[in-house]
C-alpha cells in the first residue's frame, strides 16, 4: 500500500512523526509513504526545526504554499497538491489535524478518485466563525477512513451518518510524540538568564483572530493577565501572526517576557515546569492534560472538550475580565487535578497502522 502523507502546519508535525515512526516499525508489512510538506508554515522556527527534532524525514516534496489569504493558500495548495498526486499516485491520502491544507489535500485527493483517512476525525467546536471548523466539516464530509481521539468524536461522526465500520477509535498520536520525546525536553536558552524556577511562572500563547487581531483587545489581555499574576514571570513566545499585532500596542510589563517561537523539545520543558500555561491553542489543552498542567484556555468553545471534562483545562472565554477569577483559583491552590483521557497512552500510531495493515 503505497501512502502519501500530508504535513503543512507546525501541530500536523507532532501528529505525523508517530505515524512515520510506526510505519517504519512495520515496514515488512508493504506499507510505503511519501511525505508531503504543503509549506503552510514557511518560518523556520515554526516548521522546518521540528523535522529535526522529532526525527521526521526531510519531505519528499514542499510544495511551498505559504502566505495569502486563507482562499489564496487553499487554492495554491489544491493546484501544487494535484499536480504532486498526478505526478506520484498513492492509494490513500491521510491528513491529520484541522488546517487548511488538511481540507485541500483531501479535496484533490477524492477528486482523483483516492480514498482519504483523517486523523484526528469528528472533533468539533460547532463554530464556524473559525476556519479551523470548516476545514473539519468539509473533510470529514469526504473522508473514508476516520481515526478518532475519543469516543465523543466517533459520537459526532455518527451523528453525521458514518457508518461504525468507517470508525477508528485509536487515541490521540498528538499524545505518542509527547510521550515519546518526553525524555528529550531541555532548557530553553533564556531559562537560566531568566532566573526561572519550577512552578514559579506562567506560560502565554495567543493566536486566533478573536484575540490578536484587534490591538485594543490584545492590549487590555495583557494587561489583565501580567497584573493578575501575582508578579510572576509570563514566559511569551510570540506567534509570528500575533507578533505584527504586538508590535502595534506597545505594552510592557515587568514581569511579561516575549520569546521567539521555540522547538518542541524547549517549549515542552517549559510547559511542563510551569505553574500554569494561558493559551487559546487546541493542542496545548491536550500536552498540559497529560502533564498535569493547569490550562486557562481564552476561547468561547472548545473541539477538545475532554481536556475539561477529564483533564487540567478550563474555558474562560475571550472577555479579558474572565481571566482573573482564574489566575485567583491557581494561585490559591483549588485547580482541579484532572486525569488522562481513555487510549491516550503513547499507542495511537501503531494502532493506526494497524488498521491500514486490514484496510
Amino acid at each position: 500500500m503505497k501512502v502519501t502523507l500530508i504535513a503543512g502546519a507546525r501541530p500536523n508535525f507532532m501528529k505525523i512523526a508517530p505515524i512515520i515512526h510506526a510505519i517504519n516499525q512495520n515496514n515488512n508489512f508493504g506499507i510505503s509513504y511519501r511525505l508531503v510538506h504543503t509549506g503552510q508554515h514557511f518560518d523556520e522556527k515554526m516548521s522546518h526545526t521540528f523535522f529535526k527534532q522529532l526525527n521526521i524525514p526531510e519531505p519528499d516534496v514542499n510544495l511551498n504554499c505559504g502566505g495569502g489569504s486563507q482562499a489564496e493558500q487553499t487554492a495554491a495548495i489544491m493546484i501544487a497538491f494535484e499536480k504532486e498526486l498526478l505526478a506520484n499516485p498513492t492509494d490513500l491520502v491521510l491528513v491529520v489535524g484541522d488546517v487548511t491544507s488538511t481540507m485541500a489535500c483531501s479535496i484533490v485527493a477524492k477528486k482523483l478518485n483516492i480514498k482519504v483517512a483523517h486523523v484526528e476525525a469528528g472533533i468539533r467546536s460547532f463554530d464556524l466563525t473559525m476556519p479551523e471548523e470548516i476545514n473539519r466539516m468539509v473533510t470529514d464530509s469526504i473522508t473514508d477512513y476516520f481515526f478518532t481521539t475519543t469516543e465523543w468524536a466517533g459520537e459526532n461522526l455518527k451523528k453525521a451518518g458514518v457508518p461504525d465500520e468507517r470508525i477508528f477509535f485509536v487515541g490521540n498520536v498528538m499524545i505518542d510524540t509527547l510521550l515519546a520525546n518526553r525524555s528529550k525536553f531541555k532548557k530553553p536558552d533564556f531559562w537560566d538568564s531568566l532566573n526561572l524556577v519550577e512552578k514559579k511562572y506562567i506560560v502565554l500563547t495567543l493566536h486566533r483572530p478573536a484575540n490578536v487581531d484587534e490591538s485594543e483587545n490584545l492590549k487590555e489581555l495583557i494587561h489583565e493577565i501580567t497584573s493578575n499574576a501575582n508578579g510572576l514571570p509570563i514566559i511569551f513566545p510570540i506567534h509570528p501572526r500575533t507578533a505584527k499585532v504586538y508590535k502595534e500596542i506597545g505594552i510592557t510589563a515587568d514581569n511579561l517576557f516575549i520569546v521567539d517561537p521555540l522547538g518542541y523539545h524547549e517549549f515542552n520543558y517549559l510547559v511542563e515546569r510551569a505553574m500554569g500555561v494561558i493559551t487559546d491553542s487546541g493542542g496545548i489543552t491536550e500536552e498540559t492534560t497529560v502533564m498535569h498542567v493547569p490550562c486557562i484556555t481564552l476561547r468561547d468553545n472548545t473541539e477538545r472538550p475532554e481536556t475539561i471534562s477529564v483533564g487540567t483545562n478550563e474555558l474562560v472565554g475571550t472577555d479579558p475580565k474572565a481571566v482573573k477569577p482564574f489566575l485567583v483559583k491557581l494561585f490559591v491552590g483549588n485547580w482541579k487535578k484532572g486525569s488522562v483521557p481513555e487510549k491516550w497512552d503513547g499507542r495511537a500510531a501503531e494502532r493506526i497502522v494497524e488498521y491500514l495493515l486490514k484496510l
